[in-house]
C-alpha cells in the first residue's frame, strides 16, 4: 500500500476497514474524532456497536450478514 494511498475495504458480515497514512473521520457538524495516531480504523455497518461510528465487534452477536463483490459505477452523469 502506498503511503498516501487511503484504503477503504467493506469486510463481509463486518465493518468497512479505513486505513492508511493520512485520513480525517469527521461528524456532521465538521469536526474530527481523535483517531489516536491511528492508521486504520474499522468503522461499523451494522449499527449495533456501542462506539459509533466505530466497530466494537457487535456484528458478531448481532448475527449482521452483508456480503459484498466490487463492480463498476456507471458513469459519471455531465451536466446539461
Amino acid at each position: 500500500m502506498s503511503e498516501s494511498k487511503v484504503i477503504i475495504t467493506l469486510k463481509n458480515n463486518g465493518p468497512i476497514r479505513v486505513e492508511g497514512a493520512e485520513f480525517e473521520i469527521r461528524d456532521a457538524s465538521g469536526q474530527a474524532f481523535d483517531l489516536g495516531g491511528r492508521t486504520a480504523v474499522s468503522l461499523c455497518r451494522c449499527a449495533a456497536s456501542k462506539k459509533q461510528p466505530f466497530c466494537d465487534g457487535s456484528h458478531g452477536e448481532c448475527k449482521f450478514s452483508c456480503e459484498v463483490s466490487a463492480y463498476a459505477l456507471p458513469p459519471k452523469a455531465t451536466p446539461a
